[in-house]
């Protein structure tokens, strides 16, 4: 099983999950921190670290966003590994919340 990064990371970019990860298995995007689903040990200290709950077990993420165990593992092959807390986005606290933020997500390093 793994923990797995939703949608409500887009645009946040929280990593006090980062801080407390034993085995360092999150990857950092543009906008959305990931985990790779093949590195993360289950150990459930991300969860409750994560300021605005984007952070799930793999069997309690919701329906509406299943997709997001495949978006955590094809973008944490993608992205580089990130193992220090920094700050969040800077609009970070506009967007908790928002919905339907999927199409905000940017997969690409400019």
């Amino acid at each position: 099983m793994t923990f797995v990064v939703g949608e409500n990371c887009i645009n946040c970019k929280h990593t006090d999950c980062v801080e407390v990860c034993p085995v360092d298995c999150f990857y950092e995007g543009p906008n959305l921190l990931v985990i790779h689903p093949d590195e993360c040990i289950d150990c459930a200290l991300c969860e409750p670290e994560c300021p605005v709950n984007a952070i799930f077990s793999e069997d309690e993420l919701p329906d509406d966003q299943q997709e997001f165990l495949e978006l955590n593992r094809e973008l944490s092959e993608k992205w580089p590994n990130i193992t220090e807390m920094k700050e969040p986005l800077p609009d970070a606290p506009e967007w908790d919340g928002v919905a339907n933020k999927r199409e905000k997500l940017i997969r690409e390093w400019e």
